[in-house]
């Protein structure tokens, strides 16, 4: 005997882009409604642990302040 998915209970995909904020697209799947481009904010293009560069986004000088508290002497 074949076993075989279940007919009618999977959600429909459709193909779509999705558009980094660094300007890279990618085509894959998605089960989510909506525009045709998906907006993402950070991709495998410009992830830290992909190009192997550290960005720091200092916000009110956050890390400063972390620095001043805990960082070495």
């Amino acid at each position: 005997m074949i076993w075989g998915m279940k007919k009618d209970i999977h959600p429909k995909t459709r193909s779509v882009d999705f558009v980094c904020s660094c300007g890279a697209k990618f085509a894959n799947q998605t089960t989510k409604g909506g525009t045709e481009d998906m907006k993402i904010e950070i991709c495998s293009v410009c992830h830290p642990f992909y190009t192997g560069k550290q960005k720091i986004i200092d916000a009110a000088g956050r890390v400063d302040k972390f620095n001043k508290r805990y960082g070495a002497k």
